[in-house]
């Protein structure tokens, strides 16, 4: 047998004995709060768009809401990082007149009311690091109850108004309705 030929049948039969692993790539599992995102007029309408947010989804799995958003406490609106707003088009928020661009969202939840936060930070984890200096603008919203219908997983959607749009949060049996009108 030549040389050659050995050599080649000796690695041939030690990369056999080496395991491949065709699975070498792992994926991890579906994040516990999953990332999602809201906007109007529609997430396929891009040129028309007015509004964006994205935010992770926490649910309640028996919790209580007040023990993941406490009273009184700037909450990040979600789980994770901090939500993230965009708004394409001049808009009023409360009195505030709000410039295009990209804002954090945070809430301080209460039992009456919860105050809307648009932030000037950005890529933020939590609300761990909420500077009030950087507020755009706050805006007081009332809360109501569904007392027929709760809600899992923390949601967000955008409903048309005769002024412009309203988000509205859903979780457990509270909703909020927070007015962001157009110039």
């Amino acid at each position: 047998m030549k040389i050659s030929t050995f050599i080649s049948t000796l690695a041939l039969t030690l990369l056999m004995l080496i395991p491949f692993n065709s699975n070498a790539q792992e994926f991890p599992d579906l994040d516990k709060s999953p990332m999602d995102a809201a906007a109007f007029p529609s997430k396929y309408d891009e040129p028309k768009k007015l509004i964006k947010i994205i935010y992770s989804r926490p649910q309640l799995k028996g919790r209580s809401i007040w023990d993941l958003a406490p009273v009184g406490k700037v909450w990040r609106t979600g789980a994770n990082e901090a939500a993230e707003l965009t708004i394409y088009t001049p808009m009023l928020f409360g009195d505030t007149k709000i410039e295009p661009g990209t804002y954090t969202f945070f809430m301080i939840p209460g039992k009456q009311e919860w105050t809307a936060i648009i932030s000037k930070d950005l890529n933020v984890w939590g609300s761990y690091f909420y500077n009030e200096e950087n507020d755009v603008a706050k805006v007081a919203v009332p809360v109501k109850n569904d007392k027929n219908n709760s809600i899992e997983a923390f949601s967000i959607v955008f409903q048309e108004t005769s002024k412009g749009t309203d988000m509205y949060l859903g979780w457990g049996h509270i909703r909020l309705a927070i007015p962001f009108h157009k110039l």
